[in-house]
């Protein structure tokens, strides 16, 4: 069944590739000419990682700086390649995306690792985010979509899937699963602004959409990360997984 759903996966992905340099996005190279977004990919399908390649190269503003097709590959050539972000896959050969993220991790912590994949289960969902990834994605997702996260976990966030995002909100909403700290749950409207941050939005979007100000949600943030003892957004998603 997965391997038929990552063949789907990369027909959707190949199909809807424009050809090569046409692919216009939000971002752009900085004025000095240099790549703003470095980007490695580790696939074991040949066809969809040299799809994925194209599909970063064609992007103004980034470059498929280094491709592999098992972990062990990954983990030797990644951290000479030194990627900002790195598109996983967790069905690889020998050793799974998730165990090879927990060691890129380790060789390489300034990268951020983004799950590619076809699974949407619960335990590889939270045993990615476990494992040291800063955001989920099915490869279902648009090539647009797939960019978009890509220079969104650069730049600090944690984009999913809609679908993913829903099971993430889902045990948001478990009363007992809103944490409380010396007797100090999150209020009513913190756990608003935790709900947008788990869906990857942006503090300028939650503000947008709650009608508040953006030093508002800043401040909302704050409290919600002190009275749960976390420092990132990925780490929001692991402490309500039971």
């Amino acid at each position: 069944m997965a391997r038929w759903l990552g063949c789907k996966a990369m027909e959707v992905l190949t199909q809807s590739l424009p050809p090569t340099g046409t692919l216009a996005m939000d971002c752009e190279p900085e004025a000095d000419g240099q790549i703003m977004i470095t980007v490695g990919i580790v696939e074991d399908n040949r066809e969809l990682r040299t799809s994925l390649t194209r599909m970063v190269d064609a992007a103004p503003g980034y470059r498929c700086v280094c491709a592999c097709g098992t972990a062990e590959d990954a983990l030797r050539e990644m951290p000479e390649a030194k990627p900002q972000v790195v598109l996983m896959d967790i069905h690889l050969p020998h050793r799974s995306g998730i165990e090879c993220t927990r060691r890129l991790k380790d060789l390489c912590p300034a990268t951020q690792v983004l799950i590619l994949t076809v699974y949407d289960d619960n335990d590889n969902i939270f045993n990615a985010l476990k494992a040291g990834a800063s955001g989920y994605l099915l490869k279902r997702s648009s090539p647009a979509d797939i960019l978009k996260a890509v220079a969104e976990v650069k730049e600090g966030g944690a984009p999913m899937t809609s679908q993913i995002a829903r099971k993430v909100v889902a045990s948001l909403r478990e009363p007992s699963k809103n944490p409380a700290v010396g007797g100090e749950s999150l209020s009513e409207r913190e756990m608003e602004v935790l709900g947008y941050m788990s869906k990857g939005y942006a503090e300028k979007e939650i503000a947008d959409k709650m009608h508040v100000s953006v030093n508002t949600i800043k401040t909302h943030r704050k409290h919600i990360y002190h009275k749960l003892h976390i420092r990132c957004r990925a780490e929001i998603l692991l402490r309500y997984h039971a």
